[in-house]
Parts: C-alpha cells; sequence; structure tokens
C-alpha cells in the first residue's frame, strides 16, 4: 500500500498513540542536538531544575505530547499519508511547535518575558531542531502505522 489514510480502522487513540511513540523518535534525535548545545539544563529550568538529565525527560515528555497532537490532527483524515506527506507535514507541525513553544511558551516559561518572538542564532538553531524533530516523527508515524 503506497498510501495510508486515516479509516475506520484506524482510530484516534490508534494514530495518538502512533504519534506520541514517533514523538518520542524525533524527540531522541532532537534531544541529541540540544544535548551537544547544552540546551538541556535550560529545559530543565521549566520545572525549576538545571540538571541535564531532568532537561532531558521534560523534552522528552513535551516530544510525547507534541507527537501525540501531530497524531490527532492526522486521525482527523483529510491527509493521505504518504511518504512526501509524512515529510511535509512533520516539518509543518515542527515549525508551528517552534513558534510556539521555543518562541513563546519556552521564554515565558523561563521568565523571559524580553524574548517572546525574538529571533537570533540560538532560535534559528531551534528552528532547525525543530524542524528535524517534526521529518523525524513524521516517517516514523509511517512506519509504525503500516505495521499496525
Amino acid at each position: 500500500m503506497s498510501t495510508i489514510s486515516a479509516v475506520k480502522s484506524n482510530t484516534f487513540g490508534k494514530f495518538v498513540v502512533t504519534g506520541i511513540i514517533a514523538g518520542l523518535g524525533g524527540g531522541v534525535v532532537f534531544g541529541m542536538m540540544m544535548a551537544i548545545m547544552n540546551m538541556l539544563p535550560l529545559v530543565a529550568g521549566l520545572i525549576g531544575s538545571q540538571s541535564v538529565v531532568v532537561g532531558g525527560l521534560v523534552h522528552m515528555a513535551i516530544s510525547a505530547a507534541i507527537g501525540g497532537f501531530y497524531g490527532a490532527v492526522l486521525s482527523l483524515g483529510r491527509v493521505q499519508l504518504g511518504w512526501g506527506s509524512a515529510v511535509l507535514t512533520g516539518m509543518v507541525n515542527g515549525v508551528i511547535w517552534w513558534v510556539l513553544g521555543g518562541l513563546i511558551l519556552m521564554p515565558l516559561g523561563l521568565g523571559m518575558t524580553e524574548m517572546v518572538l525574538k529571533i537570533g542564532t540560538d532560535q534559528w538553531l531551534s528552528l532547525m531542531g525543530h524542524v528535524i524533530y517534526g521529518v523525524v516523527t513524521g516517517l516514523l508515524f509511517v512506519v509504525l502505522l503500516r505495521k499496525k
């Protein structure tokens, strides 16, 4: 089968769970980039810590939630999900969450209101990470859904 669409046999829950698992895979890839850039202590700051391990756990929880969101949106059945559309929808999801998370929620959560919607080198690198996350998540979603 060359494409996958949301049909009656693929329930909302199945898409959300598949999205969560795919999001964890994307989170691992993005998390490696964040670890190299020493960004995980900043993520840990969202819950009052500066631990790399805590930052990694927070990042993975967020990755799972965003993956679940991706699966929920795809469960609406408006996209026939093949390889190309998985890449495109994953990239769009990554960009959306870069704006919501990286440019708005993260600065607000860290009390850095002056950084909301500010774009500099770190934010461009964050965009790259979010897009990579989205592509990996989208592709894993297709692979996992085809196996079910």
